[in-house]
């Protein structure tokens, strides 16, 4: 599953995304609350560049890169 981080607000009644973004009904969300004054604005900012920046690193586009280019297995992963 494909994670994009998008800056939204509540308005008192609903949670409104504060860009357009085109989603299907009934597509899963992942609504994290942050806790208030406890993150100053600066900080805020900078996990909201690295979110961006991740989400761009990672896109739709990201190549699905065969087994086959595996040189040397990792002996400790489970997956495979």
């Amino acid at each position: 599953m494909n994670r994009v981080a998008l800056q939204a607000h509540f308005d008192g009644e609903h949670i409104q995304l504060d860009e357009p973004f085109e989603m299907r009904p009934g597509t899963p969300v992942l609504v994290m609350v942050p806790g208030g004054s406890s993150v100053d604005p600066e900080r805020a900012a900078w996990l909201q560049l690295s979110q961006r920046r991740l989400a761009e690193a990672y896109g739709d586009d990201e190549p699905d890169y065969p087994l086959t280019l595996i040189k040397e297995p990792n002996p400790d992963h489970e997956g495979g």
